[in-house]
């Protein structure tokens, strides 16, 4: 599904942030990402919804060239891509319910297709309880989840989690890896770049190790060792 051929990005300051990766992902896999800060990880991410090009090499997405994709095709992609962020990015004035739905309404969705949507993807998440509440009125583990449900509401086939538990205590930290490992085994493939050694570890799925750029340890069972 996903692959990296030969793959080189240096930012503006000479930094290499990926050295010749090439790596392949196949559809349905759960791949943890590990590695110091600056190793290349969100670089990664990155590269796969385009807002950023390789300098060498190819990022390739269900048999398609990312870089050969126009500029109109880019939100397209995005579609297929749910992608959660340490910071949560939710809409601050608009409640739980609006936030999901607002995604699927700047994509020219109808009421009607919101409204049968958004409850569905909140239950699935555990919001239902949290519909009409603002995430000043949630706790940390219910933003994030909140944040999950709108990066699910497209029925993405990839679902790039950045630090997705870095602002989280450890019994949410959990609750968030348990429904990204819900959400994979219902088949959208999972990647997950995070410092959280226990949650790689309780995984027990594929884990990727980098450092400076370079891919230092690939393991289908792995655990988080740098």
């Amino acid at each position: 599904m996903i692959e990296y051929k030969n793959v080189s990005t240096i930012y503006d300051d000479d930094f290499v942030a990926l050295d010749n990766i090439s790596l392949e992902i196949k559809d349905g896999e759960f791949v943890s990402i590990v590695g110091p800060a600056g190793a290349g990880k969100s670089t990664l991410l990155r590269l796969l919804t385009r807002e950023l090009t390789p300098d060498k090499g190819n990022v390739v997405v269900d048999g398609v060239d990312l870089a050969g994709i126009s500029g109109n095709a880019i939100p397209l992609l995005r579609r297929k891509i749910g992608t959660v962020f340490q910071d949560f990015k939710l809409l601050t004035s608009k409640n739980s319910f609006e936030n999901v739905a607002f995604a699927l309404e700047v994509c020219g969705a109808n009421l009607r297709q919101v409204n049968e949507d958004v409850p569905k993807v909140l239950s699935i998440v555990g919001l239902t309880e949290k519909t009409n509440s603002f995430p000043h009125q949630m706790s940390g583990g219910e933003k994030q989840r909140l944040a999950i449900a709108r990066a699910l509401i497209h029925r993405p086939r990839i679902m790039l989690a950045d630090e997705p538990t870095g602002n989280l205590d450890l019994v949410n930290s959990y609750d968030v890896l348990r429904l990204l490992m819900k959400i994979n085994e219902l088949g959208t493939t999972v990647i997950m770049v995070t410092h959280n050694r226990d949650l790689v570890n309780a995984v027990g799925r594929r884990v990727i190790s980098m450092e400076k750029g370079k891919i230092t340890r690939d393991q289908m069972q792995g655990k988080y060792v740098i």
